[in-house]
């Protein structure tokens, strides 16, 4: 923001300084060079006047010579006086045989000497140098020209000069409208800044200090102001929701322990006929104990805002495999393993474990008995990952052959305490979404899909952690392309 704003202050001095400096720097040298002009014919009428004086009255040529070196010097020039027959009366400076027989043959001498009485302006080259030639008559009906020459380059000169300071006090203008500029661009963009750090910190989930409120426009001070206000009710809000779910977990499990070993204490005592209200007791017991370590579990989630590492997903996909396989065989469930070479995924520390625990939980109790639950890790391509061959994401199925979901019901799985109707006893609404949540904070989703077996496809989707890799193309015909083929069942 402060280049930007910078840059803006900079181009509007430049924009202006362009537009007063170029006009007039122009309107200086057009007027240098009428200055001069007028200046040349001054002088050239006025020593014309004092020639047909100096005729008329019979002075000698000392004084002609005189008053023209006088008017050729006022000007910075040079002054040639002639008579009818072009022979020169007077000259400010020294001529030469050659050059003052070639003065009757000048355009504007020429022609005065024809008979013509106007005064010849013109541009010409005397001596190899450009100059402006004033030839005016001699008045009173003498015949003889006075011939004014002034060379342009002391124009130009004065042009440049005139020139160089607008460019300079241009820069100097620009110069320091740049430094104030700068510390104005600071001086507004501080605060932004500040702004733009806490609410990158408040995003990624921690509490930002409060933004100072006492420098910047009134405006962003009035932003810092009521983001600090959002900031700290949101933060008293988290801290307020942290608390209630964890406290509260904590307090209920010893009492749910204490009611669940009361319960079984009760066993012996109880009649036949009760032994199944007290089976069932005993089951929503551990139901609600369930509950409650889920919502501690999401309480620690919220709570701990971890960064995502490198993860070996195969390894963890073989390593809950072997753990649940024995509940499966015991509940006559198959639980098939598919982990092919998909590489590391970015998640949170045991995230990953989380995931696959409540996953197969829930697959688990869908499943009914001599079908199959598969585990299945596939690589997900995104268009520019076709071109470098770097996959995106790692994609983990969870697939049963339970009863499935609808599309309404796949919608709100993920809310919490939700549960399917029909679903069976046992769940606590709380393993999806923990399952959502721990997968959103590994940077993936989490989705449901009807699967081909006419059950459930759960799809946790996670960013790979592959760096970037762009194949060499071989020249010619392209080879045939490796098909992976994924691990046997476990």
């Amino acid at each position: 923001m402060t280049a930007r704003l910078l840059l803006t202050y900079v181009g509007l001095t430049l924009l202006v300084l362009l537009g007063l400096e170029i006009p007039l720097g122009l309107r200086y040298a057009a007027d240098a060079r009428d200055r001069i002009t007028d200046a040349a014919r001054a002088e050239a009428e006025s020593a014309a006047a004092y020639t047909a004086l100096s005729m008329a009255g019979g002075q000698g040529d000392s004084a002609l010579s005189k008053r023209a070196a006088h008017c050729a010097e006022r000007v910075g020039g040079r002054m040639v006086i002639v008579d009818g027959a072009g022979r020169v009366l007077a000259s400010s400076h020294p001529l030469s045989a050659e050059a003052a027989g070639e003065l009757p043959r000048r355009p504007g001498i020429a022609a005065i000497l024809k008979g013509a009485d106007t005064m010849d302006v013109r541009t010409a080259t005397v001596g190899g140098t450009e100059q402006l030639s004033v030839t005016a008559p001699v008045a009173d009906g003498m015949r003889g020209a006075v011939w004014l020459t002034v060379p342009t380059q002391t124009v130009r000169d004065r042009v440049n000069q005139v020139w160089l300071l607008l460019w300079v006090g241009g820069l100097v203008v620009l110069g320091a409208v740049a430094v104030i500029g700068l510390g104005l661009a600071r001086w507004a963009g501080h605060p932004i800044r500040e702004l733009e750090r806490a609410t990158h910190a408040l995003a990624e989930g921690g509490m930002p200090a409060p933004v100072p409120v006492t420098k910047g426009p009134r405006e962003v001070r009035r932003l810092a102001a009521a983001f600090n206000r959002t900031a700290a009710r949101l933060a008293h809000l988290l801290a307020a929701q942290r608390a209630f779910a964890g406290e509260a977990s904590h307090q209920l499990r010893t009492p749910l322990a204490a009611l669940r070993l009361r319960l079984e204490n009760l066993e012996p005592n109880v009649r036949a006929a009760g032994r199944g209200s007290l089976a069932a007791a005993v089951t929503e017991t551990d139901r609600l104990a369930r509950m409650v370590e889920g919502l501690l579990a999401m309480a620690r989630l919220e709570e701990d805002a971890a960064t995502p590492l490198p993860v070996d997903v195969g390894e963890v996909c073989a390593e809950r495999h072997a753990t649940w396989l024995p509940l499966f065989q015991r509940e006559g469930v198959d639980l098939v393993l598919f982990a092919g070479s998909v590489g590391p995924v970015m998640a949170v520390p045991g995230a990953v474990e989380q995931i696959l625990d409540n996953l197969l939980s829930n697959a688990l109790r869908a499943s009914p008995v001599d079908s199959a639950v598969t585990i299945e890790l596939r690589l997900s391509r995104s268009a520019r990952a076709l071109r470098d061959s770097r996959p995106h994401w790692v994609d983990l199925h969870v697939t049963d052959e339970g009863p499935g979901m609808n599309p309404e019901q796949r919608k709100r799985a993920f809310d919490r305490f939700w549960r399917a109707p029909g679903a069976p006893k046992g769940g606590t609404g709380l393993g999806l979404s923990l399952v959502q949540r721990l997968a959103m904070a590994s940077g993936g989703s989490a989705t449901l899909h009807a699967a081909t077996t006419g059950g459930l496809d759960a799809v946790v989707r996670l960013p790979s952690a592959l760096p970037p890799h762009i194949p060499r193309q071989p020249r010619g015909r392209t080879g045939a392309r490796r098909r992976e083929v994924p691990a046997l069942p476990g």
